[in-house]
């Protein structure tokens, strides 16, 4: 490498840090990731669904890779998660201006869909793996989302069939496994 590369590289890496500490001076709270890249200029931010305190604008003057510490986990959820089967971009609606899906409050069945994943410009449904009512939504709309991340969570509604503890009476796959297996 010559040092006029180096001096590109360096020039290039200024401008990334530069843009970084704009964004995270004009960010309303923190993000979750920062990711600065000399080779290939790029800066990946990501934030929570869930607001936080005000940034902090001196991690900007950080070297080269910026890898923050991890934020603090939010309280655990207590109901039911559909997660990410797949690594992709998150869409809430079919379409740019349309309704949602699914919005927190709505009742949802087994096999409906609650969202679209685009991976490789293909559109993938994500479907609700059981019955449930939405209690949070947390991912927001057009946010990248990583393998089994939680997207939605879902409180059990009574006498669904789906709800372990719904009492329903229903036999469940377990039950039938066991009833082939004698």
């Amino acid at each position: 490498m010559t040092a006029v590369d180096d001096e590109g590289r360096a020039a290039t890496l200024a401008v990334l840090r530069n843009a970084l500490g704009r964004v995270l001076h004009d960010a309303p709270r923190p993000p979750t990731k920062i990711v600065v890249r000399s080779g290939g200029e790029s800066i990946e931010v990501a934030w929570s669904a869930s607001p936080g305190p005000p940034p902090i604008a001196a991690a900007a003057s950080a070297g080269p890779q910026v890898e923050p510490a991890p934020a603090p986990q939010p309280a655990a959820p207590s109901g039911h998660l559909v997660r990410a089967p797949l690594v992709g971009t998150l869409y809430h609606a079919p379409e740019p201006g349309a309704a949602p899906f699914v919005e927190v409050g709505d009742r949802v069945r087994a096999g409906q869909q609650v969202a679209i994943i685009e991976a490789m410009k293909l559109m993938n449904p994500i479907e609700a793996d059981r019955d449930g009512r939405v209690t949070a939504v947390l991912v927001d709309n057009g946010q990248g989302v990583e393998y089994d991340q939680p997207l939605f969570e879902l409180e059990p509604v009574a006498g669904s069939g789906h709800d372990p503890g719904s009492g329903s009476g229903a036999p469940s796959d377990s039950d039938s496994d066991s009833d082939s297996a004698r």
